[in-house]
Protein backbone atom coordinates (compact mmCIF):
# COMPACT_ATOMS: atom_id res chain seq x y z
CA UNK A 1 0.00 0.00 0.00
CA UNK A 2 1.77 3.35 -0.98
CA UNK A 3 0.66 6.89 -0.05
CA UNK A 4 0.42 9.19 -2.88
CA UNK A 5 0.51 12.82 -1.64
CA UNK A 6 -0.86 15.25 -4.73
CA UNK A 7 -0.66 18.88 -3.84
CA UNK A 8 2.44 22.13 -3.66
CA UNK A 9 5.74 22.76 -2.41
CA UNK A 10 7.70 26.19 -1.96
CA UNK A 11 10.39 27.73 -0.19
CA UNK A 12 9.19 29.07 2.72
CA UNK A 13 10.64 32.56 4.29
CA UNK A 14 9.37 32.91 8.43
CA UNK A 15 9.89 36.01 10.79
CA UNK A 16 9.76 35.95 14.27
CA UNK A 17 8.14 38.89 15.48
CA UNK A 18 6.85 39.75 19.17
CA UNK A 19 3.73 40.82 17.56
CA UNK A 20 1.99 41.43 14.06
CA UNK A 21 2.50 44.65 12.41
CA UNK A 22 -1.01 47.04 11.91
CA UNK A 23 -1.63 48.52 8.34
CA UNK A 24 1.15 50.17 6.69
CA UNK A 25 3.51 49.70 9.86
CA UNK A 26 7.09 48.34 9.50
CA UNK A 27 8.34 45.81 12.22
CA UNK A 28 11.64 44.32 12.21
CA UNK A 29 11.98 41.04 12.55
CA UNK A 30 14.03 38.85 15.70
CA UNK A 31 15.27 36.29 13.63
CA UNK A 32 14.09 34.94 9.93
CA UNK A 33 15.32 31.56 7.92
CA UNK A 34 14.38 30.28 4.36
CA UNK A 35 13.01 26.34 4.54
CA UNK A 36 10.97 24.19 2.50
CA UNK A 37 7.40 24.33 2.93
CA UNK A 38 3.87 23.95 1.03
CA UNK A 39 0.80 21.79 2.43
CA UNK A 40 1.41 18.91 -0.04
CA UNK A 41 5.52 18.18 0.97
CA UNK A 42 4.48 18.97 4.74
CA UNK A 43 2.33 16.30 4.24
CA UNK A 44 3.95 13.93 2.16
CA UNK A 45 7.40 14.17 4.46
CA UNK A 46 5.13 13.94 7.93
CA UNK A 47 3.78 10.52 5.76
CA UNK A 48 7.20 9.41 5.01
CA UNK A 49 8.61 9.63 8.36
CA UNK A 50 6.16 7.00 9.67
CA UNK A 51 7.64 4.55 7.32
CA UNK A 52 5.43 4.73 4.43
CA UNK A 53 5.99 4.36 0.74
CA UNK A 54 5.11 8.12 -0.54
CA UNK A 55 4.67 9.13 -3.53
CA UNK A 56 4.81 13.30 -3.94
CA UNK A 57 3.62 14.69 -7.04
CA UNK A 58 3.69 18.41 -7.44
CA UNK A 59 5.72 21.14 -9.59
CA UNK A 60 8.34 23.86 -9.02
CA UNK A 61 10.27 26.31 -11.16
CA UNK A 62 13.15 25.87 -13.52
CA UNK A 63 15.26 28.17 -11.11
CA UNK A 64 17.48 27.72 -8.54
CA UNK A 65 15.04 27.90 -5.68
CA UNK A 66 13.30 24.93 -7.71
CA UNK A 67 16.85 22.69 -7.47
CA UNK A 68 17.00 23.65 -3.93
CA UNK A 69 13.49 21.91 -3.43
CA UNK A 70 14.43 18.88 -5.24
CA UNK A 71 17.22 18.90 -3.19
CA UNK A 72 15.97 19.07 0.07
CA UNK A 73 12.67 17.08 -0.79
CA UNK A 74 15.34 13.77 -1.53
CA UNK A 75 16.51 13.69 1.67
CA UNK A 76 13.14 12.14 3.21
CA UNK A 77 11.22 10.55 -0.34
CA UNK A 78 11.85 10.02 -3.85
CA UNK A 79 11.74 13.64 -5.64
CA UNK A 80 11.92 12.02 -8.82
CA UNK A 81 7.76 12.53 -9.79
CA UNK A 82 8.29 16.44 -9.39
CA UNK A 83 6.97 18.20 -12.64
CA UNK A 84 9.19 21.43 -13.72
CA UNK A 85 7.53 24.10 -15.06
CA UNK A 86 8.30 27.38 -16.76
CA UNK A 87 7.84 29.57 -14.00
CA UNK A 88 9.58 30.62 -10.72
CA UNK A 89 9.02 28.23 -7.89
CA UNK A 90 6.18 28.85 -5.54
CA UNK A 91 7.09 30.93 -2.30
CA UNK A 92 5.56 32.10 1.27
CA UNK A 93 6.23 34.31 3.54
CA UNK A 94 4.99 33.71 7.32
CA UNK A 95 4.95 36.04 9.97
CA UNK A 96 4.77 34.35 13.68
CA UNK A 97 4.48 36.46 16.81
CA UNK A 98 5.33 35.78 20.44
CA UNK A 99 2.68 33.80 20.97
CA UNK A 100 3.09 30.87 18.07
CA UNK A 101 0.25 31.90 16.12
CA UNK A 102 1.04 33.05 12.22
CA UNK A 103 0.02 34.54 9.19
CA UNK A 104 1.13 33.24 5.65
CA UNK A 105 1.33 34.99 2.17
CA UNK A 106 1.84 32.30 -0.69
CA UNK A 107 2.66 33.30 -4.17
CA UNK A 108 1.40 29.65 -5.67
CA UNK A 109 2.13 30.10 -9.26
CA UNK A 110 3.73 26.24 -9.74
CA UNK A 111 0.24 25.31 -8.07
CA UNK A 112 -1.68 27.23 -9.91
CA UNK A 113 -0.90 25.62 -12.74
CA UNK A 114 0.00 21.97 -12.19
CA UNK A 115 -2.64 19.28 -13.44
CA UNK A 116 -1.21 16.21 -12.15
CA UNK A 117 -3.63 13.97 -14.48
CA UNK A 118 -2.43 15.43 -17.58
CA UNK A 119 1.55 16.28 -16.39
CA UNK A 120 2.89 13.70 -14.22
CA UNK A 121 2.28 9.74 -13.70
CA UNK A 122 0.03 9.99 -10.75
CA UNK A 123 -2.96 8.20 -12.23
CA UNK A 124 -1.23 4.96 -13.71
CA UNK A 125 0.77 4.69 -10.72
CA UNK A 126 -2.83 4.11 -7.98
CA UNK A 127 -3.56 0.97 -7.08
CA UNK A 128 -6.58 -0.31 -5.33
CA UNK A 129 -6.27 -0.02 -1.14
CA UNK A 130 -3.70 2.53 -1.74
CA UNK A 131 -3.64 6.36 -0.25
CA UNK A 132 -4.47 9.44 -1.72
CA UNK A 133 -3.88 12.64 0.03
CA UNK A 134 -4.67 15.94 -1.01
CA UNK A 135 -5.23 19.86 -0.05
CA UNK A 136 -6.71 23.00 -1.22
CA UNK A 137 -3.50 24.44 -2.99
CA UNK A 138 -4.26 23.22 -6.29
CA UNK A 139 -6.89 24.41 -8.74
CA UNK A 140 -10.21 23.56 -7.73
CA UNK A 141 -11.17 21.09 -11.03
CA UNK A 142 -7.96 19.86 -10.68
CA UNK A 143 -8.78 18.52 -7.06
CA UNK A 144 -11.92 17.01 -7.90
CA UNK A 145 -10.71 15.33 -11.00
CA UNK A 146 -7.98 13.63 -8.71
CA UNK A 147 -9.88 12.65 -6.57
CA UNK A 148 -12.60 11.12 -8.33
CA UNK A 149 -9.66 9.56 -10.96
CA UNK A 150 -8.00 8.05 -7.23
CA UNK A 151 -11.81 6.71 -5.83
CA UNK A 152 -12.70 5.02 -9.64
CA UNK A 153 -8.97 3.17 -9.18
CA UNK A 154 -10.59 1.73 -5.79
CA UNK A 155 -8.02 4.17 -3.21
CA UNK A 156 -9.09 5.09 -0.32
CA UNK A 157 -9.06 9.46 -0.40
CA UNK A 158 -8.21 11.65 2.57
CA UNK A 159 -8.56 15.24 1.88
CA UNK A 160 -7.27 18.26 3.56
CA UNK A 161 -9.01 21.53 2.19
CA UNK A 162 -7.28 24.00 2.93
CA UNK A 163 -7.11 26.53 1.94
CA UNK A 164 -10.79 26.33 0.88
CA UNK A 165 -11.74 27.54 -2.47
CA UNK A 166 -14.27 30.39 -1.95
CA UNK A 167 -17.27 29.08 -4.21
CA UNK A 168 -16.74 25.91 -4.80
CA UNK A 169 -17.68 22.88 -2.94
CA UNK A 170 -15.66 19.98 -2.09
CA UNK A 171 -16.47 16.76 -4.03
CA UNK A 172 -17.08 14.86 -0.25
CA UNK A 173 -18.56 12.33 -2.18
CA UNK A 174 -15.16 10.97 -3.86
CA UNK A 175 -13.81 11.64 -0.41
CA UNK A 176 -12.85 8.54 2.03
CA UNK A 177 -11.71 11.06 4.88
CA UNK A 178 -12.07 14.60 5.09
CA UNK A 179 -9.63 16.19 7.77
CA UNK A 180 -10.43 20.34 8.16
CA UNK A 181 -10.07 22.47 11.50
CA UNK A 182 -13.73 24.45 13.02
CA UNK A 183 -13.28 27.22 11.48
CA UNK A 184 -12.82 24.93 7.66
CA UNK A 185 -15.60 22.65 9.87
CA UNK A 186 -17.64 26.16 10.20
CA UNK A 187 -17.31 27.86 6.46
CA UNK A 188 -18.29 24.23 4.86
CA UNK A 189 -21.31 23.68 7.13
CA UNK A 190 -22.94 26.72 8.74
CA UNK A 191 -22.32 24.73 12.16
CA UNK A 192 -21.04 26.18 15.05
CA UNK A 193 -20.50 23.43 16.98
CA UNK A 194 -17.76 20.83 15.82
CA UNK A 195 -19.31 17.67 16.44
CA UNK A 196 -22.62 18.65 14.25
CA UNK A 197 -19.90 19.92 11.99
CA UNK A 198 -18.10 16.76 11.75
CA UNK A 199 -21.84 15.07 10.98
CA UNK A 200 -23.15 17.68 8.41
CA UNK A 201 -19.21 16.83 6.29
CA UNK A 202 -20.50 12.80 6.32
CA UNK A 203 -24.02 13.65 5.31
CA UNK A 204 -22.81 15.98 2.35
CA UNK A 205 -20.79 12.69 1.64
CA UNK A 206 -17.53 11.74 3.13
CA UNK A 207 -16.99 8.46 4.55
CA UNK A 208 -15.50 10.13 7.90
CA UNK A 209 -14.89 13.43 8.90
CA UNK A 210 -12.36 14.29 11.57
CA UNK A 211 -11.99 17.53 12.94
CA UNK A 212 -8.83 19.44 14.78
CA UNK A 213 -9.14 21.36 17.73
CA UNK A 214 -5.65 22.78 18.20
CA UNK A 215 -4.80 22.53 21.73
CA UNK A 216 -7.72 19.97 22.44
CA UNK A 217 -7.01 17.65 20.11
CA UNK A 218 -9.57 16.29 17.58
CA UNK A 219 -13.01 14.61 17.26
CA UNK A 220 -13.41 11.73 14.60
CA UNK A 221 -17.08 10.90 13.06
CA UNK A 222 -17.88 7.80 11.23
CA UNK A 223 -19.89 6.71 8.79
CA UNK A 224 -22.94 6.63 11.36
CA UNK A 225 -22.46 9.87 13.02
CA UNK A 226 -20.56 8.57 15.85
CA UNK A 227 -18.19 11.08 17.71
CA UNK A 228 -14.61 10.05 19.32
CA UNK A 229 -12.80 12.85 21.28
CA UNK A 230 -9.30 12.40 21.37
CA UNK A 231 -7.19 15.17 23.77
CA UNK A 232 -4.15 16.63 23.14
CA UNK A 233 -1.36 16.56 25.65
CA UNK A 234 -0.68 20.33 26.86
CA UNK A 235 2.63 21.77 25.49
CA UNK A 236 4.28 25.31 25.46
CA UNK A 237 3.40 26.52 22.20
CA UNK A 238 6.26 28.07 20.21
CA UNK A 239 5.30 27.96 16.33
CA UNK A 240 1.77 26.39 15.27
CA UNK A 241 2.53 26.77 11.27
CA UNK A 242 2.70 23.25 9.89
CA UNK A 243 0.93 21.67 12.66
CA UNK A 244 -1.92 20.84 10.67
CA UNK A 245 -0.11 19.09 8.36
CA UNK A 246 2.05 16.97 10.70
CA UNK A 247 -1.48 15.88 11.39
CA UNK A 248 -2.70 14.61 8.25
CA UNK A 249 0.89 13.40 6.73
CA UNK A 250 1.42 11.13 10.13
CA UNK A 251 -2.43 9.87 9.71
CA UNK A 252 -2.02 8.92 6.56
CA UNK A 253 0.93 7.32 7.06
CA UNK A 254 -0.24 5.75 10.25
CA UNK A 255 -3.71 4.38 8.20
CA UNK A 256 -1.20 2.85 5.24
CA UNK A 257 0.09 0.83 8.86
CA UNK A 258 -2.84 -0.61 8.89
CA UNK A 259 -4.29 1.15 11.80
CA UNK A 260 -8.01 2.29 12.23
CA UNK A 261 -9.00 5.91 11.86
CA UNK A 262 -9.13 6.95 15.72
CA UNK A 263 -5.75 5.07 16.39
CA UNK A 264 -4.10 7.01 13.80
CA UNK A 265 -5.70 10.35 14.79
CA UNK A 266 -4.23 9.46 18.44
CA UNK A 267 -1.05 9.13 17.19
CA UNK A 268 -1.51 12.05 14.62
CA UNK A 269 -2.67 14.17 17.55
CA UNK A 270 0.78 13.15 19.38
CA UNK A 271 2.90 14.04 16.75
CA UNK A 272 1.49 17.69 16.21
CA UNK A 273 1.92 18.56 19.59
CA UNK A 274 5.70 18.01 19.39
CA UNK A 275 5.56 20.19 16.22
CA UNK A 276 4.33 23.34 17.99
CA UNK A 277 6.52 22.99 20.48
CA UNK A 278 9.60 24.01 17.96
CA UNK A 279 10.16 26.43 15.65
CA UNK A 280 9.28 26.22 11.48
CA UNK A 281 7.04 24.13 9.56
CA UNK A 282 8.69 21.10 8.28
CA UNK A 283 11.55 21.67 10.85
CA UNK A 284 9.50 20.96 13.29
CA UNK A 285 8.17 17.81 12.14
CA UNK A 286 9.14 14.71 14.32
CA UNK A 287 11.99 12.71 13.01
CA UNK A 288 12.07 9.03 11.90
CA UNK A 289 13.12 8.21 15.29
CA UNK A 290 10.27 9.74 17.01
CA UNK A 291 7.56 9.18 14.49
CA UNK A 292 8.60 5.22 14.99
CA UNK A 293 8.22 5.69 18.73
CA UNK A 294 5.19 7.71 19.20
CA UNK A 295 4.08 4.61 16.56
CA UNK A 296 5.23 1.52 19.25
CA UNK A 297 4.19 3.12 22.18
CA UNK A 298 0.40 3.74 20.50
CA UNK A 299 0.83 0.05 19.58
CA UNK A 300 1.86 -1.54 23.22
CA UNK A 301 -0.33 0.58 24.83
CA UNK A 302 -3.81 -1.15 22.98
CA UNK A 303 -2.07 -4.56 23.20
Amino acid sequence: MRVHVIGNVCVDTTFRLDRFPQPGETLNASGHADGLGGKGANQAVAAARTGADVRFHAAIGNDDAGAWIRQQLSRDLDAGRLTTLPLPSDRSTIMVDAQGENLIVTGASCAAAFDPLADSGFAPSIERDDIVVMQGNLRADVTTACLLAARDAGAMTIFNPSPLAAGHAPPLGAVSLVVVNAGEAAQLTGAGDPALAARELIRQGAGTAIVTLGAQGCLVADGEGRIERIAASKVAVVDTSGAGDVFCGCLAGCLAAGMDFAAAARIAVRAAAISVGRAGTLESCPDRREMKLLMETRQAETA
